[in-house]
């Protein structure tokens, strides 16, 4: 990765090789599944050489209809929940694990702003799904910033949740 990097870039940089380097010591794949990133996860992910090793690919599921056809998600809890919800995020990330076949799945939706687009929840509301050991769990976040301050703060947390699940810290 880059060498002239800030504190922040850098362990960005550190948690990424670390995820691959687990994720192949280990034998296992990784799959994405994103909406308010728009692909940015799986992006980072591809950055490094070899990803391919553990990086099947992934699905940007931006709207609703996707969220449907492609993860899987039903249409009754996008209706009742709403698109940025716990259970989207859940139904998301063992959506992309079971279509893409991976051992673990990293699924966001959120709100990225700047307006909530006709919705209660506030800008910055970001659930992010792990699929990992045969079940999914979901980590809420409320980010502040910009669109795309909340889109980078989305896929680094993210990260950092993959990262845990790989190194055993999955309780």
């Amino acid at each position: 990765m880059d060498q002239q990097c800030s504190a922040q870039s850098c362990q960005l940089d550190r948690q990424l090789e670390d995820l691959a380097a687990l994720a192949v010591a280990k034998g296992l794949s990784i799959v994405t599944a994103e909406s308010c990133t728009g692909g940015l996860i799986g992006g980072w992910i591809t950055s490094l050489p070899g990803s391919s090793v553990y990086y099947k690919g992934g699905i940007i599921s931006y709207s609703n209809d996707i969220k449907e056809k492609l993860l899987g998600v039903d249409a009754e809890v996008l209706a009742a929940a709403g698109a940025v919800s716990p259970q989207v995020a859940a139904a998301m990330a063992g959506g992309a694990a079971r279509v893409l076949e991976g051992d673990l799945a990293i699924a966001v939706t959120g709100i990225a702003g700047p307006q909530a687009d006709g919705t209660e929840k506030p800008v910055g509301l970001v659930y992010i799904g792990i699929f990992y050991q045969g079940r999914e769990k979901v980590f809420p976040f409320q980010f502040f910033g910009s669109r795309q301050a909340i889109r980078q703060q989305t896929a680094e947390a993210a990260i950092a949740l993959a990262l845990e699940a790989l190194k055993g810290n999955w309780h």
